[in-house]
């Protein structure tokens, strides 16, 4: 291939021909030779007659210059140009195919895909073989294969099924597989990286690389640079994460968003990255009844595992009752409960109240301080919710040791232990280390903190198993007994600083997040591993856990990297769930510096490579035609065969066929089997969520039904006929422009045809007053994007309609969401078979439907789940079976079956 800047030429020998112009030039100056001249003395009679046609002596130079023009564009079209190349390929031996599939190649994986098959498609032109090396490990326990150089049609295949990893690359790994092979000749390498340094590995793998030959990297624009999403400060009132990106000279917005675990929306926030930083904040504002839903943080359309930060219990802030009327204290400086919420307050949602009170809502831990439950009915209240699985915190004091009940873990002695008493101490006691087993263990003990009372527990088989932290002479400080699900704690010594320093340190507050913690399930000591649960696929997206994932140490969970086997995601139990994280021990994203010298840099996706063969030798012919008729001109047969030049005129019209209306492979897959079709946004993630939806829509009606589909396609408004779709889904979105005049022309004319537009502006998730049961900046979305379609008059559907009947009994009609109106276009029997053309909602129906590979749902219905998925996947057959077979059930015919039906 000859490159020239934006311009190249796979078959560049063929430029050769250019130098053939000079003789062109000098065959076209020819002029026939002079006639010879013989004396006739009667041609004397035709002086002075002038002729009526003058022929020049030569060809005129802008005659010449046309048709070396047309010999020139000719020569051009057959040397196959190509406007935007990728990449050049240089050197003779194999192509060397270095690709980046890890966590950070996903946000424009389609793009790099692109790029992918174009550079393979002159490989396959030049008839290179290829060696295609991946950089991230696979996912299973076998060694990947030996690399070897493979037919660049083979390639291409296995591009088409390569998929981003939800792990870093391994290119130390790669380097060690690739210098393995040994190959002939100087070869061309290329890479196309992700532009994230890994320690450097990516230096070694550069050098080697430029060793073989040539290096060029290929790398994306600074706007799409990879995303990664990290854990801020877990303790803060709000939730706050961490945005990195590699620097750039422009401001990057993006949009922050948490959900629940069944998808429900909680909270957005926009984020900007200013020029030249790597990271920006992000606070998300919320109650903490909505804090303690949140499972899933991420930025919108990142479209990566790094652009997703799962989140377990250890970010919630667990709801802790204070037993005590909220105004009881009469020196609320000096109280126990002061001293409580203070050390509290960073990590929990404080209540107060009366016990019975504080149980009506969802409590984690009741504590109660130096005090005892009001009533035996208090009591026996507590000691149930204990059993379900509740914590009861007690601390002692005055009261508690003159007065103990069943609500403790081990036996009190009367009175306490106090200096000057018979069994004081001469100093105040320190604290000893925490053991190995405790809830407390790996909590440094300060030096300065110490006790000068307590109550002491009456020697029991049990006891030392019971203790959780000790004294430095090994009397117990901390007792806890396990009760049914839940537990009892006992802190022997007061809340406040009248018996001990304790509550005025540090280690009070770890010691208190320890316990709370213990309330979720989780402790931080345990040696028991925790099973993979579901994991993230490169793309963000949950999934179950493969079988190749292996279970993680509770201990060790802190520090583990994901890798193929411990992928990001949920591990644990149902109960207890603790989340791996891509940024999990990355601190910051570096880019790749220390490139070889003579290695070539490129940024990839400037644009789809163009093949200009066909319009170049378009204008050739053009020219050619043209010039036909200067010469007819020039002979002057325009004025006497004018029929005749008509005519030939009219055969060169034909001879170039009409611009198609639809292209001939689209006109092909479209006609070939019913299709669903739905509506390109231009949004990579609505659209593989449309793709996904109708996949799921035809699952089903080919299980159901007796109508089978083939896959949906995706139409562009702007360039494909609409025609051949019984059934257009058309998602609305923010950034999508309206349609052009000529898009609208196209739109009307499929409706008044008998097709079936649905408008879904999936904005039920928002839950804010609309006319289409969503936001009202949604509606103005939507009345943006119809500006000049014929739109009819749209209304509630009406409990007859068909739609309601055409295979199913509907009432309702939810999608992914369940708060919006469909709205329909009223009923006329003698129009369109009585199908509505249109058809509105806001619940985001291709997000109930939408499948996987292994056809599992993609997203959760919220509220119903399930059974709320069940009805909007009827709902999808009874719109199909409606656009197909009109008001056929609109008959009187089908009265009695329906109304025995319904009877049922």
């Amino acid at each position: 291939m000859l490159t020239l800047g934006s311009l190249a030429f796979a078959s560049p020998w063929l430029l050769a021909a250019l130098a053939g112009l000079p003789l062109i030039w000098w065959l076209l100056r020819v002029t026939p030779p002079a006639p010879r001249r013989i004396l006739f003395p009667a041609i004397r009679l035709l002086l002075g007659l002038v002729p009526r046609e003058v022929t020049p002596a030569r060809t005129p130079l802008w005659l010449i210059l046309l048709r070396m023009a047309i010999a020139a564009l000719v020569i051009l079209g057959a040397a196959h140009p190509l406007l935007n190349p990728q990449a050049q390929l240089s050197g003779t031996g194999p192509l060397i195919l270095v690709v980046d599939d890890g966590w950070a190649a996903a946000r424009d994986w389609p793009a790099r895909q692109a790029a992918l098959r174009d550079l393979l498609a002159e490989a396959e032109r030049e008839d290179r073989q290829v060696v295609l090396v991946t950089t991230a490990q696979s996912g299973g326990d076998t060694a990947p294969p030996a690399l070897a150089p493979i037919r660049a049609v083979d390639a291409r295949a296995a591009v088409d099924a390569l998929q981003p990893k939800p792990w870093p690359v391994d290119r130390q790994a790669a380097l060690a597989r690739l210098q393995k092979l040994s190959l002939p000749g100087a070869n061309a390498a290329i890479w196309l990286s992700d532009g994230i340094d890994d320690g450097g590995g990516a230096k070694l793998l550069a050098a080697d690389l430029d060793d073989r030959g040539s290096l060029e990297y290929l790398v994306a624009g600074p706007g799409q640079s990879p995303l990664l999403v990290a854990a801020g400060d877990r303790e803060a009132k709000d939730p706050t994460v961490a945005l990195r990106a590699l620097p750039a000279m422009k401001p990057r917005l993006y949009e922050v968003r948490a959900s629940g675990a069944d998808g429900r929306f909680l909270a957005r926030q926009a984020a900007t990255i200013e020029p030249g930083a790597a990271a920006a904040e992000v606070r998300l504002a919320m109650p903490n009844e909505l804090r303690n839903q949140v499972t899933r943080i991420e930025v919108e359309n990142g479209q990566s595992a790094g652009a997703v930060l799962l989140v377990d219990e250890r970010w919630r802030r667990r709801p802790v009752g204070i037993a005590a009327p909220p105004n009881a204290d009469s020196q609320p400086l000096l109280s126990e409960n002061y001293y409580l919420e203070r050390a509290l307050e960073p990590f929990t949602e404080v209540r107060r109240g009366h016990a019975t009170d504080l149980l009506k809502r969802q409590l984690a831990v009741l504590i109660f301080a130096d005090s005892n439950p009001d009533s035996p009915a208090d009591a026996e209240a507590i000691e149930k919710w204990v059993d379900s699985g509740g914590m009861l915190l007690r601390f002692a004091g005055p009261r508690l040791a003159e007065k103990d009940d069943n609500l403790l873990p081990v036996r009190l002695r009367r009175g306490g232990r106090t200096i000057g008493g018979a069994m004081s101490w001469e100093q105040p006691a320190k604290l000893a280390p925490f053991a190995p087993d405790s809830p407390f263990a790996g909590l440094s003990v300060p030096p300065d903190v110490t006790v000068s009372r307590q109550v002491l527990a009456d020697p029991d088989l049990d006891l030392a198993a019971k203790t959780w932290a000790r004294l430095a002479d090994g009397t117990p400080l901390v007792t806890a007994e396990k009760r049914g699900r839940g537990w009892i704690v006992l802190v022997h010594t007061t809340a406040n600083a009248d018996w001990s320093n304790l509550s005025l340190s540090g280690l009070f507050v770890q010691m208190l997040r320890r316990i709370v913690g213990l309330s979720q399930g989780v402790t931080a000591a345990s040696e028991a591993t925790l099973p993979p649960l579901e994991t993230l696929d490169g793309f963000g997206h949950l999934q179950r856990a493969p079988p190749t994932a292996r279970p993680i140490a509770s201990k060790d969970l802190a520090t583990t990297i994901v890798s193929p086997q411990h992928p990001p995601g949920f591990y644990g139990t149902q109960d207890s769930r603790r989340a791996l994280n891509v940024s999990t021990g990355i601190t910051e994203l570096k880019p790749i510096d220390g490139l070889p010298a003579d290695a070539h840099r490129e940024t990839f996706g400037r644009g789809d490579e163009i093949d200009l063969r066909a319009p170049v030798l378009t204008a050739a012919l053009l020219l050619a035609l043209a010039d036909l008729l200067i010469a007819y001109g020039l002979r002057g047969l325009l004025r006497r065969r004018p029929a005749r030049v008509a005519a030939a005129l009219l055969l060169a019209a034909l001879a170039f066929p009409a611009p198609a209306r639809a292209d001939d492979a689209f006109v092909v897959r479209a006609t070939s089997e019913l299709r669903l079709a739905y509506v390109r946004t231009g949004s990579e993630e609505v659209d593989s969520e449309s793709r996904a939806g109708l996949l799921g829509l035809g699952d089903a009606l080919t299980r159901r039904t007796a109508v089978e589909t083939g896959d949906p396609l995706a139409i562009d408004i702007e360039t494909d006929e609409l025609i051949f779709f019984p059934l257009l889904y058309w998602p609305v979105t923010a950034d999508q422009p309206p349609p052009s005049p000529r898009a609208v022309e196209r739109i009307n004319r499929y409706l008044e045809t008998g097709g079936t537009i649905l408008f879904d502006t999936r904005d039920g998730d928002e839950q804010s007053p609309g006319p289409f049961g969503g936001a009202a900046v949604a509606a103005d979305r939507l009345r943006r994007l119809t500006a000049g379609i014929n739109m009819p008059p749209l209304v509630p559907i009406p409990p007859d309609h068909v739609l309601t009947k055409s295979f199913y009994l509907l009432h309702e009609f939810p999608g992914r969401w369940d708060v919006g109106t469909l709205w329909v276009e009223p009923v006329d029997d003698h129009v369109n078979d009585g199908v509505s053309s249109v058809i509105v909602g806001a619940d985001d129906w291709a997000g109930a439907w939408a499948i996987d590979k292994e056809g599992q749902p993609l997203y959760a219905a919220v509220p119903g789940g399930e059974q709320q998925r069940e009805m909007a996947l009827r709902f999808g057959i009874n719109l199909v079976m409606y656009v197909l077979t009109g008001n056929y059930k609109s008959d009187q015919v089908h009265v009695p079956a329906i109304l025995e039906r319904l009877g049922q």
